[in-house]
């Protein structure tokens, strides 16, 4: 592989890459990145894997990426395998995996007339990088040149704004939280119907625990991990001396705080997944984190049809499901007058 051919991929300066080279026609993988977005540590070659382990620029996250070019003969794919096993030996990162191999939906055709098809070619990942990149997507692009169709993963779907206000579930942990709302409720004053007495109010109410959700709770991911690092600091002073009655009560209480915010998280990601018939407190916090971000793939919108027409830009879905609605209500409310 050639530098000229790898820098014509795009990207410009700021493309870095590595490359496993192609025996005659087959194999080959070259794995490209933006050096703004990733910072490599580490890579390894195998016989038919390219493995990387990066670094994200902007939250200095650590994974794994492995190219693979599977091969044919049964001793061939066990000699993969090892190579997999070695990597993983290797690293505990978080791992994703681009594969040409048999699996998943059609990727290639061939052979006269293209008759013959097979599902060579997808991702694989583990649930640990599932975790850290929890909107992707994979889909199967046109192929105008190779007898392989290109697979894209995607971050992220269509930006939806602001999100939603939502009741969260773990507000009714805190002791005297229904004193609270009481108070607010009746310090607020407000005149007018009663209609419009109750949404003023229900709107403030909501702003306030905006507010008031920020300061007790701010990120539970950090505030659980603060409360974790605490625990960790006395157990390294235990293991260095006898703690005293002050500083073992001190531990007691930083294995309490960290215990409220595994729970808090747990609540949080309990209500996201919609799996209710869980009992909280069977620790269960990834389970429930991947059922919701489970929910967000399959509620994925990349492209919609109306009247016929296809539309895929982001303003284009937005404006073309508002006017289609705009439409539908004119309709009905002309039949209704």
């Amino acid at each position: 592989m050639s530098e000229g051919v790898a820098r014509s991929l795009g990207s410009g300066r700021f493309l870095d890459w590595r490359a496993l080279d192609a025996s005659g026609t087959a194999g080959g993988i070259l794995i490209c990145w933006d050096k703004r977005t990733l910072e490599i540590m580490d890579w390894e070659e195998g016989q038919f894997l390219l493995s990387c382990r990066f670094k994200n620029v902007d939250n200095g996250m650590v994974w794994v990426f492995t190219g693979v070019y599977g091969p044919f003969t049964k001793e061939e794919r066990e000699w993969l395998w090892e190579e997999i096993g070695a990597i993983r030996g290797l690293w505990e990162d978080p791992w994703a995996e681009g594969y040409s191999y048999a699996r998943g939906v059609f990727t290639w055709s061939g052979g006269p007339n293209n008759q013959s098809w097979a599902r060579l070619d997808r991702f694989l990942v583990n649930t640990s990088w599932l975790d850290q990149f929890s909107s992707v997507l994979q889909s199967r692009l046109p192929r105008p040149l190779s007898d392989h169709f290109p697979v894209s993963l995607e971050g992220g779907g269509l930006r939806r704004g602001p999100s939603p206000f939502r009741f969260e579930n773990m507000w009714l942990k805190v002791e005297g939280f229904q004193d609270m709302i009481r108070r607010w409720w009746w310090e607020i004053e407000v005149r007018g119907s009663a209609s419009y007495r109750l949404a003023t109010k229900l709107k403030e109410i909501k702003q306030k625990l905006k507010v008031w959700n920020k300061e007790v709770f701010g990120n539970l991911g950090c505030n659980k991990a603060a409360a974790l690092q605490q625990v960790e600091f006395w157990d390294r002073v235990e293991s260095e001396r006898i703690l005293s009655m002050e500083e073992t009560e001190l531990k007691n209480e930083a294995k309490v705080n960290y215990q409220k915010w595994v729970l808090l998280e747990e609540t949080h990601w309990r209500q996201l997944s919609r799996e209710i018939w869980l009992r909280e407190g069977d620790r269960n916090t990834g389970y429930f984190h991947r059922i919701a971000n489970a929910n967000r793939r399959n509620n994925y919108l990349d492209r919609i049809k109306i009247d016929g027409v296809s539309l895929t830009e982001e303003q284009e879905v937005r404006d073309g499901v508002a006017n289609a609605y705009q439409k539908l209500l004119s309709k009905e409310a002309g039949v209704a007058g």
